[in-house]
């Protein structure tokens, strides 16, 4: 597929200013992004490029930042295998848990070693919210618990709970690409007894769950938190990630309104993933 590359330079050029800019872009279409020395690097697929939708974007930013943009045709060829080669690399979470891609095989000796192909779906462990769950994951004992793995991406939280003797194992996702991809992960890592499923909350109510990761957005975490928790066991554990750390009190309100127990929290450059227990 043939993609347009826009360069964005924001004024003032901070995380918060472009970590906004991109999800609002991920709205529009846009499927990637990457920093560079010029700006924000954004990538859109040609058909889905619409300059009215862009400067509804920016006119809509809800803080104050001067944003330029200019506009370059790619030439077509496959942009997911060359992100994969170029963009994505190896990673070590923890001690003991290695993620890459088939591209670009872990030098370390790791236990848990998790091959993701990410064919731009979220989840690879770079970003600070997989990051901070992945953490959580590696400290807690899943052995035959049920999981289930709410905007699931890659599938990489579902895969390494898999590999920590979690089951059975469910993960969804409402977009069709990371569906997809997140079926490929399973069977590449071994773990294909992992139910993958596309859709969203409408999904829940048939299954029951220990272990509830939610690594999505403020806002459908507000939206759905009931859902989640219909379907959480008592005495279960809910993960939640995806928003900042000045978004917790909201959070913790409406997990408290629903009768979740606040239990602790932990923070990497703003973004947080929080825990709660059902009492």
């Amino acid at each position: 597929m043939q993609y347009n590359q826009i360069l964005f330079r924001c004024d003032p050029d901070n995380e918060m200013v472009t970590d906004i800019l991109s999800a609002m872009l991920g709205e529009i279409g846009f499927e990637s992004f990457v920093r560079s020395d010029e700006g924000l690097e954004a990538y859109v697929p040609l058909p889905l490029f619409n300059p009215e939708a862009l400067q509804e974007v920016i006119t809509a930013m809800p803080m104050e930042s001067s944003i330029s943009y200019s506009v370059h045709t790619m030439e077509d060829k496959n942009w997911n295998e060359e992100w994969e080669k170029n963009y994505f690399q190896p990673i070590t979470i923890g001690d003991d848990c290695c993620i890459h891609s088939s591209f670009h095989h872990s030098e370390n000796s790791c236990r848990y070693s998790i091959v993701i192909d990410p064919k731009m779906a979220f989840g690879t462990g770079h970003h600070q919210t997989t990051g901070l769950i992945l953490r959580e994951i590696l400290q807690m004992e899943l052995a035959q618990k049920s999981v289930l793995d709410m905007g699931c991406g890659t599938a990489v939280l579902a895969i390494l709970a898999a590999m920590k003797g979690a089951v059975p194992v469910t993960a969804i996702d409402i977009e069709e690409w990371a569906y997809s991809n997140a079926l490929e992960n399973v069977q590449r890592n071994g773990t294909d007894l992992i139910r993958v499923m596309c859709g969203g909350a409408e999904l829940l109510g048939e299954g029951h769950y220990e272990v509830i990761f939610a690594n999505i957005n403020r806002n459908i975490l507000l939206q759905d938190l009931p859902r989640y928790n219909a379907v959480l066991n008592r005495d279960g554990i809910i993960i939640m990630s995806g928003f900042y750390v000045e978004d917790l009190p909201l959070i913790r309100a409406r997990a408290e309104e629903l009768g979740l127990t606040f239990d602790h929290f932990s923070e990497m450059e703003r973004w947080v993933a929080a825990t709660f227990v059902k009492k």
